[in-house]
C-alpha cells in the first residue's frame, strides 16, 4: 500500500468543483478523503484558508498512483500544488475505512524524516472541547523547530485531521510522548478521560518522492535527506 497527501490552492471557485469530483471508481484506489485546508493552531473557529484543499488517498501500489496523477481530472486540478508519497510505518488507534495499516512498528532510523497523519470522526457534542484542547497541542507542534511543515484538514461536520512533516523520528516521538512539552500528552489524556471522537487514528509514515512546493512557496524537505520507500532500516521505535 502507498498513501499520498495532496495539497493545493485551487481558488474559491475551485473548491466546490474539487469536492464534487468523483473518485470511487478509480483503478487501484483503496481510500480517499477530501478536505478543506485549515491553518494549524487556528483556534476554535477553525477558519479554512479560502481556496486551499487537501486530498488523502491510499493506493494498491505506486503504479496506481502514477496512473491517477497522469490521467485523472482531480489530479489535473491539484497539479499546481504539492504532494508526497507515504509508506506506512505504524497506526495507533483505528481507522476502519483503511484496513491493512501496520499496528506493529516498521523499521525506521531515528534520524530519518517522518510524516504523521492524525484523523478522526468527531462527536458533534464534543467538537468545541476538542478544538480548544487540540489548539494547544497544535501550537506546541508549530513552535517545535523539528516540525518541517504542517496543516490541519477538515470536512464539516465530523472529519478533522492534521498532517505534519518532522525532521526526524526521534523529534516526532519527543513531541508525541511529551518530552518536548506536555500539551500533546494533555490532549491525549483528555481524550482518554472523555473521548472526543467516534473513531481516531495516529498514523506514521516514511515520506518519499515529494513533488511541488508547499502552498507554492517552499520545499519542506529542502535541508533533509529522504530515504526511498523500500530502503532497509535498522529497527527504531517510532
Amino acid at each position: 500500500m502507498v498513501v499520498s497527501v495532496h495539497l493545493a490552492d485551487v481558488g474559491p471557485l475551485g473548491v466546490r468543483k474539487m469536492l464534487g469530483i468523483e473518485l470511487a471508481q478509480t483503478d487501484g484506489l483503496r481510500y480517499r478523503e477530501k478536505a478543506l485546508a485549515v491553518p494549524l493552531a487556528s483556534g476554535p473557529q477553525r477558519v479554512p484558508r479560502l481556496g486551499r484543499v487537501g486530498l488523502i488517498t491510499a493506493w494498491e501500489d505506486d503504479g496506481a498512483l502514477d496512473h491517477f496523477l497522469a490521467s485523472h481530472p482531480m489530479a489535473e486540478m491539484l497539479r499546481g500544488g504539492w504532494h508526497v508519497r507515504l509508506a506506512p510505518l505504524r497506526i495507533s488507534g483505528a481507522w476502519s475505512d483503511l484496513p491493512g495499516l501496520p499496528d506493529q512498528e516498521e523499521a525506521v532510523n531515528g534520524d530519518e524524516p517522518v510524516a504523521v497523519l492524525t484523523i478522526a470522526h468527531t462527536r458533534l457534542r464534543r467538537i468545541v472541547p476538542f478544538l480548544r484542547t487540540s489548539h494547544r497541542a497544535e501550537r506546541q507542534a508549530v513552535e517545535d523547530p523539528a516540525m518541517l511543515a504542517g496543516t490541519a484538514l477538515a470536512l464539516p461536520p465530523r472529519l478533522v485531521a492534521t498532517f505534519s512533516l518532522w525532521r526526524s523520528a526521534v523529534a516526532m516521538r519527543a513531541y508525541a510522548q511529551g518530552v518536548s512539552g506536555q500539551q500533546h500528552r494533555n490532549a491525549m489524556r483528555a481524550n482518554t478521560a472523555q473521548p472526543f471522537h467516534h473513531e481516531s487514528a495516529f498514523i506514521r509514515f516514511r515520506p518519499y518522492a515529494p513533488k511541488g512546493l508547499w502552498w507554492g512557496h517552499r520545499d519542506p524537505f529542502a535541508d533533509v535527506t529522504l530515504r526511498s520507500a523500500a530502503a532497509p532500516q535498522r529497527p527504531h521505535r517510532v
